[in-house]
């Protein structure tokens, strides 16, 4: 049995991200996304899950890049910078990580899992904080790209799942119909979240920090070519949500 969680990450970032995943849900073969508390384009992030059910949310925990929702002062540029930020506890995860939930939850959403921005969360310390957060918050799955069995162990001692395989982390900015096409001849048997990063080119997002850019635009008609779609349903695939 194959069963496949194809999730778009930076729900949340701009409107133009936002409306490219709703997007690939709606006319395409994206089954989740998760949310950035702390992005420009929250509000309309929120909207369009409301109008669109059927989209499975979770959050995408923010501890690099943008501003601190406990205190409005920007979070640390880089993955190396928050390891610093770290070593001088000049960040307390667990509570900045808390108030993105909660500001999610307020909305009426229920979250369905946690990922993390430049997977952050695979810090030792901030993953054990995730873990936490998920059980304190009943939200069932945390992914972890690597698979090493220290993250697995954590999380079962929380009762908290994963997916068997993670996919996508190698074709972040260069994924085509192609390359999507490959990677599902190559699915491996069990569940599997693939992850993705669809939008449209705005001007919201040629104007914002980011490298994925044009990118997008390709991953959003990869994700809604019928190619794939057929490839999927001949494959035996079965879509599927967290």
């Amino acid at each position: 049995m194959k069963r496949l969680i194809i999730n778009a990450d930076d729900f949340g970032f701009t409107r133009d991200v936002n409306a490219g995943i709703a997007h690939a849900h709606r006319a395409g073969v994206l089954t989740s996304t998760t949310l950035m508390a702390n992005g420009a384009g929250f509000d309309d992030a929120v909207r369009l899950a409301k109008e669109t059910p059927t989209l499975d949310i979770g959050a995408h925990l923010v501890l690099v890049q943008g501003n601190s929702l406990l205190d409005g002062r920007p979070l640390p540029e880089t993955p190396r910078q928050l390891l610093g930020a770290l070593v001088r506890q000049k960040l307390n995860v667990y509570f900045e990580l808390k108030a993105q939930i909660e500001k999610i939850l307020a909305t009426g959403l229920r979250l369905s899992h946690l990922d993390s921005h430049k997977h952050t969360h695979l810090v030792p310390s901030v993953f054990r904080v995730v873990v936490n957060l998920a059980y304190e918050f009943g939200i069932p799955y945390v992914r972890s790209p690597l698979g090493i069995p220290y993250y697995r162990r954590l999380a079962r001692g929380r009762n908290i799942k994963m997916t068997d395989h993670f996919l996508g982390f190698r074709l972040t900015g260069s994924l085509t119909e192609e390359t999507f096409a490959k990677a599902l001849e190559q699915l491996p048997e069990g569940t599997t979240e693939f992850m993705c990063h669809p939008g449209y080119l705005g001007d919201e997002l040629r104007q914002a920090r980011t490298r994925l850019k044009e990118s997008r635009v390709k991953e959003l008609e990869a994700l809604t070519s019928p190619h794939i779609r057929e490839l999927i349903s001949g494959k035996g695939i079965e879509l599927s949500r967290f």
